[in-house]
């Protein structure tokens, strides 16, 4: 089912932007040379003509090709806020991604995906849970990205401040971690609910800090920094 859209993105083939991102991302896949605009394009036309079922057919179908656009554009046709009837289709498809994730770019855009899915269904915490303690470290990384909506609140209500806390607990049992992706994950999260939360961001790195990778804890203050 998925053909006439691969068709549509590799008619858009640049080869020497294809060299480039090869270079660049250097993961081992086929890459075509697309912008970020044409694939957020293709994939808003995309979800205009097809149903909730058929969205995830296609998703699945593109991202089993591995191609590197063929990936985001099966990512971005999944990013939205509500789909009905049933979206637990579309989380299953999402959270079965995480074992194939090698990049960081093909990951982010499949978490974006994902945290629509847990902010319409915050249950689905207990499963993202799990993947702290995976062996597998762009699933570790995927927890904390995939949970960025719960560091936007200013005044969070206590459902949301329960869920918040958890994530910070994820965090806490990460900081010891110390790959980069993971630190990185765990600073950007912190600069983000330094927003929202500045005290409970110098909370965390007073007290996880001295575990933490110098990058993780200057990204996490980046922003207070500037304010100081």
């Amino acid at each position: 089912m998925h053909e006439p859209y691969l068709e549509q993105l590799t008619a858009l083939t640049l080869p020497a932007r294809a060299l480039e991102m090869r270079k660049y991302h250097k993961a081992e896949r086929v890459y075509l040379g697309l912008t970020n605009p044409q694939i957020n394009d293709l994939a808003q036309d995309w979800r205009k003509t097809l149903d909730a079922q058929d969205r995830v057919a296609v998703a699945d179908g593109l991202w089993q090709t591995d191609i590197f656009e063929a990936r985001l554009a099966a990512a971005k046709l999944l990013t939205q806020a509500r789909i009905r009837p049933d979206d637990d289709p579309t989380w299953r498809l999402i959270a079965s991604w995480t074992p194939d994730f090698d990049s960081w770019a093909i990951a982010d855009h499949a978490c974006m995906a994902g945290q629509k899915r847990l902010v319409a269904d915050p249950s689905r915490l207990d499963e993202v849970a799990k993947w702290v303690t995976s062996d597998h470290m762009w699933t570790r990384r995927a927890a904390l990205v995939s949970t960025l909506p719960w560091t936007k609140q200013n005044h969070p209500k206590p459902q949301e401040l329960e869920a918040r806390e958890r994530i910070l607990g994820w965090a806490a049992q990460l900081v010891t971690d110390h790959q980069w992706f993971i630190q990185k994950a765990i600073g950007w999260w912190l600069r983000e609910l330094s927003k929202h939360d500045a005290a409970r961001t110098q909370a965390f790195v007073a007290e996880h800090g001295s575990q933490m990778k110098p990058v993780a804890v200057k990204e996490a203050l980046r922003l207070l920094k500037k304010t100081a």
